[in-house]
C-alpha cells in the first residue's frame, strides 16, 4: 500500500497569473509486525510514473463552439493529458503535464517528497459557479502501477480574476522611477524589486481604498423620493458597502427601502440547431431592508461575501455587479409619521402604495488570496491511498 499526500503551500486560493506551489509526498507505510514477506521483492512498493498538471473544466448546458468563440485558452487535446471525461464539461485550460518521477521503489517506512510549481495562465477564466456556466479548477496528480489503471488525485483550488484593463482604466499602475534616479547609498540595504504580483495587490488596494462620494437624487413621476450617497463605487471581496439616505429633500413619503447586492450573469453560447443564444440570470446575495417612514436620515451597510466571484468577462460569459433598490412610496397626502412629542403613534390599517425599482452598477475586484482562504472551509492537504 502507498499513500500520496498533497499539501498546498500557499493555500487553496490564487490570483490569475500567480504560481501554484504544492508538495507531493509518496509514503510506504510500515507493515504490521506479524506480516512476513515471502521474498525480498515483496517488501518494496513501486510506481511506474506520476505526473501533475492544472486543469479548468467548463460546465454548461449548451455546446461551446471552440472555433467560432475564439477562446484563447489551451485545450488539452493531446494524449499525454490526464483524462477527466467522467466529470462532464469541457477542458478550457490545461497546463502541460509535469513528470514527477518514473520507476519509484519504496521500502517500508520510506517516503519521497516532490515539489510541483506551475503558473496559472493570466488569460484564464476565474473559478465561478453560476447558474448557466461553471468554471472549476483542479490540480490533477496521476500515477500508475505497472499493468494497472491510472489513479487520479484531484485537489481543488480557487482562482480569482485580475482585470488589468479595468485596473488601468480606474487607476492604472504607478510607474514611479524617483527612487531609481536617486543617488545610490552603499550603506543602505538593497531593497528587492516588487514582483508583478505585489504590484497587482498594491494597485487593487489603492483603487478600492479611494473615497469618491457620489450623490444620486432619486425621484418618480410625483416628486423626489430621497437623496442617496454612495461613498465609493469600487469595492473588493469582504468589504462592506456603506451608503446614506437623506429624506429631508423628499416630496414623496417613502415607507420602506430595500437594497440588494446582485450579479448579472450573461452568456453567449451556441445551442444545437439554434445558433448563438444570449441568456442572462440575476443572482441576489446580501440584502438590506429597512422601514423608513418618518425618518430624516438612514444608512446602508451591505456586506460583500468572500465566496462570490468578482466581475470578469470571457468569450462565453460575462459577470457584472450592481446594487438593486426597491422603494415603497405612498400616494397618501395626509399621512404623517410619528412625532417625537407624541406618547404613541398608530399606523393606518390601509395605505395606498407603489413600488419603484432602480439599479446602480458598482465595480467589484478581488482581494488578497489569504483573506479569501480564511473565509473558506477548505483543507490544504489531500490524500490518495493506492492498494
Amino acid at each position: 500500500m502507498l499513500e500520496i499526500t498533497v499539501r498546498l503551500i500557499h493555500g487553496p486560493v490564487y490570483l490569475s497569473g500567480e504560481t501554484v506551489e504544492c508538495t507531493i509526498s509518496v509514503t510506504h507505510p510500515l507493515s504490521p509486525s506479524h506480516k512476513v514477506s515471502q521474498s525480498h521483492n515483496d517488501i518494496f512498493e513501486s510506481l511506474a510514473w506520476a505526473s501533475a498538471q492544472i486543469q479548468c473544466i467548463c460546465t454548461t448546458d449548451a455546446r461551446v463552439n471552440k472555433k467560432e468563440d475564439n477562446l484563447n485558452y489551451e485545450f488539452a487535446l493531446n494524449s499525454t493529458a490526464l483524462s477527466t471525461s467522467s466529470e462532464g464539461g469541457q477542458i478550457v485550460v490545461s497546463t502541460k503535464p509535469r513528470i514527477l518521477f518514473c520507476d519509484l521503489q519504496l521500502s517500508p517506512g520510506q517516503a519521497k517528497t516532490y515539489v510541483f510549481r506551475e503558473k496559472i495562465p493570466s488569460d484564464s477564466p476565474p473559478s465561478y459557479r453560476g447558474q448557466l456556466v461553471k468554471y472549476s479548477y483542479k490540480i490533477l496528480i496521476g500515477t500508475q502501477r505497472v499493468n494497472c489503471p491510472v489513479k487520479l488525485l484531484k485537489v481543488p483550488i480557487r482562482v480569482l480574476p485580475v482585470s488589468t484593463s479595468a485596473l488601468n482604466e480606474l487607476g492604472g499602475f504607478c510607474n514611479d522611477t524617483t527612487e531609481d534616479l536617486a543617488p545610490a547609498n552603499p550603506f543602505l540595504e538593497v531593497r528587492q524589486k516588487e514582483t508583478p504580483f505585489d504590484i497587482t495587490l498594491q494597485t487593487l488596494q489603492n483603487i478600492t481604498a479611494r473615497r469618491n462620494p457620489n450623490f444620486y437624487m432619486i425621484s418618480n413621476t410625483r416628486g423626489k423620493v430621497t437623496r442617496f450617497c454612495l461613498f465609493k463605487p469600487t469595492y473588493k471581496l469582504g468589504e462592506d458597502i456603506i451608503g446614506a439616505f437623506d429624506f429631508t429633500v423628499a416630496t414623496v413619503p417613502c415607507v420602506q427601502v430595500s437594497v440588494s447586492l446582485q450579479c448579472e450573469e450573461e452568456t453567449n453560447v451556441e445551442q444545437r440547431n439554434i445558433g448563438k443564444l444570449k441568456r442572462s440570470r440575476i443572482i441576489t446575495f446580501s440584502k438590506h431592508h429597512e422601514v423608513c417612514l418618518g425618518f430624516k436620515y438612514t444608512q446602508l451597510i451591505l456586506p460583500i461575501p468572500l465566496h462570490v466571484t468578482p466581475a470578469f468577462a470571457t468569450p462565453l460569459v460575462s459577470l457584472k455587479w450592481r446594487l438593486h433598490f426597491e422603494f415603497v412610496t405612498t400616494m397618501s397626502k395626509t399621512l404623517e409619521g410619528p412625532d417625537l412629542n407624541q406618547a404613541g403613534w398608530q399606523a393606518p390599517t390601509e395605505l395606498p402604495i407603489e413600488t419603484m425599482v432602480w439599479s446602480l452598477p458598482i465595480n467589484l475586484f478581488s482581494t488578497t488570496p489569504a483573506q479569501v482562504a480564511q473565509g473558506l472551509q477548505t483543507n490544504n492537504i489531500q490524500r490518495l491511498i493506492i492498494r
